[in-house]
């Protein structure tokens, strides 16, 4: 007998705002606004993606792109914000620092700040009523003008905070391919001066020189990905000496053809490495699972009850939760592993 996964405590920390979505909610959405979706998000969803070419992230960005044009205002908006709480806490998440850039929806509202600040106030209000807090990274994209990022940095200085239904960090998205690292290190500096939490993201489509260089520009808290590190001995020795979390997406990676199979992950040597890893599902609307899913990934990539309760710990220290929720989730993460397991292999 195994523990049940989705009872493990943890946070989330990497989750993007469109990709969060529920497939039916994203063929409500098109239905209701009238536009028409791809099979591969419909009969054949989940989509087969391979993003570790040009073609492949042009396909792969098409669907994004596809799925997004169909929030169109508040209402929409906040059903996002809404059914990615419910998701959450459903698989035992207490803490969810759900991403997002505004400028994608300033169009339907009226401008970036409003975008922002209904993603904030829905936020507050699923904080208030569920069992899972919900805070928000702004995100800016890199295959954007770095000027856009500062401006995404000083809104999200703005509504900087510590708890729920507040702006908590800053980060950096998209194809990383594209631009340059260091010609965003000034919005960085912005956001680390406001407190904010630094995650951009790296080394996934790209190997660990874009790690190494995200560290020594933009000086971050945690990486989103950075799983490529295990290329370079010297280039994971750093990043085990920096501090810096990865927030490692197991689906991401198999489903974009960073590697061919789950077991080619090398989630155990970061780990065995010293690193912390929190995991996370990044875009469960195209590679089709979510937050539960990636520690049960762990579990077949040879983590015990321990090792994933080890997972859930890291996730939860490296978040910008209040303390109270940090202290109450580490708590529940030791009794968790006390009690004995309940649950049918086959649900874990």
């Amino acid at each position: 007998m195994v523990k049940a996964v989705e009872s493990l405590p943890k946070a989330h920390l990497h989750l993007h705002f469109t990709g969060s979505m529920r497939i039916q909610t994203v063929r409500d959405l098109s239905r209701r606004h009238g536009l028409h979706l791809p099979d591969s998000l419909g009969a054949a969803w989940p989509p087969r993606l391979h993003a570790t070419d040009e073609k492949g992230w042009f396909r792969f960005q098409r669907l994004y792109d596809t799925a997004r044009a169909c929030v169109r205002g508040e209402v929409d908006m906040r059903r996002i914000v809404r059914e990615a709480a419910e998701d959450d806490a459903a698989e035992g998440s207490r803490w969810l620092e759900l991403q997002i850039d505004p400028t994608s929806y300033a169009p339907f509202v009226g401008g970036i700040t409003p975008a922002l600040e209904i993603v904030l106030d829905e936020a507050r209000a699923v904080s208030d009523a569920g069992p899972t807090d919900v805070a928000v990274v702004v995100a800016s994209n890199r295959m954007r003008h770095p000027l856009e990022a500062r401006t995404l940095a000083r809104l999200a200085a703005l509504h900087a905070g510590e708890g729920p239904g507040t702006v908590v960090g800053f980060g950096l998205s998209s194809d990383e391919r594209r631009g340059f690292t260091q010609d965003f290190a000034p919005a960085f500096t912005i956001a680390r001066r406001a407190g904010l939490a630094l995650v951009p993201h790296a080394g996934e489509l790209l190997g660990a020189q874009a790690v190494m260089e995200t560290l020594e520009y933009l000086e971050p808290d945690r990486l989103g990905h950075g799983v490529r590190s295990v290329e370079d001995p010297q280039v994971l020795d750093a990043v085990a000496a920096s501090g810096v979390t990865l927030e490692i997406c197991p689906g991401s990676n198999v489903a974009l053809g960073v590697y061919a199979e789950l077991e080619d992950v090398p989630l155990r040597r970061l780990v065995r490495s010293g690193i912390p890893v929190a995991l996370g599902a990044d875009d469960p609307l195209l590679f089709g699972s979510r937050l539960a899913d990636q520690y049960a990934a762990a579990r077949r990539l040879g983590f015990d009850d321990a090792g994933l309760a080890a997972l859930a710990r890291s996730s939860i220290t490296a978040s910008r939760a209040p303390a109270l929720v940090r202290a109450t989730a580490l708590a529940d993460i030791d009794r968790w592993l006390a009690e004995p397991a309940l649950a049918d292999p086959a649900s874990a």
